[in-house]
């Protein structure tokens, strides 16, 4: 049976020039690089430069994963971008891009599924093909995170950076089995009834301005372990495969230690994960394809490898998707 795959045909990213260490940040607040590295084994994160907006990262990274696709603007039929802290209100980031990348035709609109964000805009590009909407779709993750934080909280605004990363999907054939290149499947979740775990505490509606990311670290621990865990068996179920059949873990890179947790509970050998956390901090929607990047151009991912991605975001949202090289 020949179905219809989305095939990776080329990624990117772009990280801002500005890099804040934890010695930066503890002279603003209380907390220092032992405290930080401990809790999170975060070192270092990028900032955006004043006036570098999230649809500047976005169109960075696009040109590059662009250009190792070998497309241009013309080709694309889809561009999606996961994203939590857009240019405007509206239009969305991908319009953005869209005009600067030079697609004339198609459609463009962003995703916002916070920390999960990736994972559901691969997961809305897989379909879009699927059906035969769609045959070249670019996938961003960009994130500005950095302008949501209260530089007086110690326990979150050590955690994030900016950044963004991007991969292009083509239309291509397979067998219909796990052997296939492509997204083989993607597995979605959220929960509403956990909003207080992790939220932003403004927005147009209540407060008419941005607010400040919140969080209670303790319990978000305690879910992502769980929910990742259990949306990566439900992902490998699917195809039939099991952790060891697996050649890279590229999860969201939130925290050193949920990121151990998970690779022991599925039973990962760490060698196997793909870790950026400690010089990219949390940078949301943008870490995995950030971290995808860096495993392609430093020859980690090869074609055929079997790679698995996972994130759990605010709301609560998490997911997990199984992507063949």
């Amino acid at each position: 049976m020949t179905v219809r795959r989305s095939i990776v045909a080329g990624s990117g990213s772009y990280l801002p020039e500005k890099i804040v260490t934890n010695a930066d940040l503890a002279k603003i607040v209380d907390t220092s690089d032992e405290w930080i590295v401990e809790r999170s084994g975060i070192s270092e994160r990028r900032m955006a430069a004043e006036g570098e907006t999230t649809s500047d990262l976005a169109v960075k990274a696009a040109e590059a994963a662009m250009s190792a696709a070998g497309v241009s603007g013309s080709d694309l039929d889809l561009i999606i971008v996961a994203t939590t802290t857009p240019d405007e209100t509206f239009p969305a980031v991908a319009t953005h891009v869209q005009r600067r990348v030079g697609m004339t035709r198609g459609a463009g609109f962003d995703v916002q599924a916070v920390c999960s964000g990736f994972v559901y805009a691969v997961n809305v590009a897989d379909n879009f093909i699927k059906a035969g909407q769609a045959g070249t779709v670019l996938v961003i993750g960009a994130e500005t995170m950095t302008r949501l934080m209260d530089w007086s909280d110690r326990t979150t605004c050590v955690l994030f950076g900016d950044g963004a990363g991007a991969l292009v999907f083509k239309a291509g054939e397979g067998e219909g089995t796990a052997a296939d290149r492509g997204v083989l499947s993607s597995h979605l979740y959220s929960d509403g009834r956990l909003h207080d775990l992790l939220y932003v505490d403004g927005g147009p509606s209540t407060t008419r301005t941005t607010g400040f990311l919140r969080m209670q670290g303790k319990e978000v621990f305690k879910h992502a372990v769980t929910n990742i865990s259990d949306s990566i068996r439900v992902a490998l179920e699917h195809n039939g495969l099991t952790a060891d059949e697996v050649d890279w873990f590229v999860p969201h890179q939130a925290n050193k230690r949920i990121l151990d947790a998970t690779a022991r509970k599925i039973g990962l050998a760490p060698e196997k994960v793909v870790y950026t956390v400690a010089r990219h901090g949390n940078t949301s929607a943008a870490s995995i394809p950030l971290a995808i990047d860096e495993a392609v151009r430093d020859g980690r991912i090869k074609q055929n490898d079997l790679v698995l991605i996972e994130a759990m975001g605010g709301g609560l949202t998490w997911g997990s998707s199984l992507i063949r090289w």
